[in-house]
């Protein structure tokens, strides 16, 4: 039996198939711009996002646009009035697990070195812009977050013990009192 080989038209429909998948199943995008980023970094922060639960994807930006459009995630005139944003050298970073993990390892990364720097993303299908990643980058991780809602519910039930065993202690200290006077 003969193979047929596939087209360039075909392979790229696939790859487009692919990608709006990938984009459908991410609880978040990030598309950001790694001009000046050796191949070692580029591996370094690779590894880094896929220990955080996500994935770091490089692909041309026609393809980007069009499994963006197949995924239901809108870049239309009022996200992008220039047409700008994707152009050049486009990372795209996928988050399966925690939304928030692998934003904040592109935003260390861009510290540490300056590179990469963010475009714009999706959370859900909810666009963000680069002031709106920077800003998501800076939310406490979610081990820190389930850590302070435990606090805080914890602190309330803290207060009612120390007020009911505060009862009891007075009680105690009061018939402690009455022991001594019949006693003396």
């Amino acid at each position: 039996m003969k193979k047929v080989a596939k087209s360039a038209r075909e392979k790229k429909e696939e790859k487009i198939q692919s990608l709006a998948e990938k984009f459908k199943k991410a609880k978040t995008l990030t598309f950001a711009d790694y001009r000046g980023l050796s191949a070692n970094q580029i591996a370094t922060l690779r590894s880094k996002i896929k220990a955080s639960g996500g994935e770091m994807l490089v692909e041309k930006n026609t393809l980007i646009s069009l499994a963006l459009k197949d995924s239901g995630h809108k870049l239309g005139k009022t996200e992008d009035p220039e047409g700008t944003l994707l152009t050049g050298p486009t990372a795209t970073i996928l988050s399966y697990e925690d939304e928030i993990a692998p934003i904040k390892e592109t935003a260390q990364s861009n510290k540490e070195i300056g590179l990469p720097s963010f475009k714009f993303g999706f959370f859900g299908l909810d666009f963000l812009n680069s002031q709106g990643l920077e800003s998501l980058s800076k939310i406490p991780g979610r081990d820190a977050l389930h850590a302070k809602l435990v606090g805080s519910l914890s602190s309330p039930i803290y207060g009612v013990v120390g007020v009911l065993s505060a009862n009891l202690r007075n009680l105690v200290y009061a018939l402690d009192q009455i022991q001594k006077k019949k006693g003396a």
